[in-house]
């Protein structure tokens, strides 16, 4: 396994003015949000606040109305009306009437951005071995025995070598979580967003699937994380989000967020959960 295999480069996020609505209902107003490259982001707010579609909307599993999103400069989803090439980086200005890419081209751009579900999403008649090799065989075009070989490497990255043969359904829910972080990692995404990765979890095995995040966390890779885990998030985040009703309402480091909020609302969301 070389390290060009194994090599993560992180990317940059830019969320601007989206909007989203799910029939009367916005759900995002106007969300404005910069993840540098390599830095952890922590996304926080009460429940229905919009965290979850805003990075489905990062992964363009969801459509913004209004607004676009884009890695390292380049539009996700969509392109300029009339721009030949699907994959060109427009200007940070004057981005006219944007028309949706083609299927394809946006599963080639979700290659690059990873997702670890709150409910796992494993293929259940596939061995753990080959939950995560299915990927890089079909989006990085890898030759099977090199997708396997990567796939061992990253199991025993998240303590899961010994399980490479088991089934999901043979696997604890925090152990099947970890199968979903390597299965993310295996295509050396450019970012990895994780969707409250522990809130299926028993109390109990909580603990192991964020010891793996925590390590992924100080490796450099660019992390959009939402969860109600706030020892947590004062832990690895480098920047704190706090969303409330589709918008963002405070960010900055976990000490201004959570020790010093400015925000009357972000102050009695942490009361209640601190």
């Amino acid at each position: 396994m070389t390290d060009e295999t194994l090599a993560i480069r992180p990317a940059a996020v830019e969320v601007r003015d989206v909007h989203k609505w799910y029939g009367t209902q916005r759900v995002l107003n106007g969300v404005e949000l910069t993840v540098p490259p390599g830095e952890v982001t922590v996304i926080l707010g009460p429940s229905g606040s919009g965290k979850s579609t805003l990075l489905r909307v990062i992964n363009h599993l969801e459509k913004p109305e209004i607004g676009h999103v884009s890695l390292n400069g380049e539009l996700i989803g969509v392109r300029r009306h009339g721009e030949r090439s699907e994959m060109g980086v427009p200007p940070a200005e004057g981005w006219g009437r944007l028309k949706e890419l083609t299927e394809r081209a946006i599963l080639a751009q979700r290659g690059r951005i990873g997702f670890v579900f709150q409910n796992f999403n494993l293929f259940p008649h596939l061995t753990v071995l080959d939950n995560v090799a299915a990927a890089p065989v079909a989006t990085r075009r890898l030759k099977r025995p090199e997708a396997r070989e990567l796939a061992r490497t990253l199991l025993h990255r998240v303590g899961l070598a010994d399980k490479a043969d088991a089934y999901p359904r043979q696997l604890s829910g925090g152990q099947q979580q970890r199968v979903a972080i390597a299965r993310a990692l295996a295509l050396r995404p450019g970012v990895i967003l994780f969707d409250e990765p522990t809130s299926a979890l028993d109390p109990e095995l909580v603990g192991e699937v964020l010891a793996v995040i925590k390590d992924l966390a100080t490796s450099g890779t660019t992390l959009v994380i939402v969860t109600h885990e706030i020892g947590f998030a004062r832990e690895v985040a480098d920047r704190i989000v706090f969303l409330d009703e589709g918008r963002v309402v405070e960010q900055g480091s976990p000490t201004e967020v959570l020790d010093h909020p400015v925000h009357e609302r972000t102050r009695d969301f942490l009361s209640k959960v601190l």
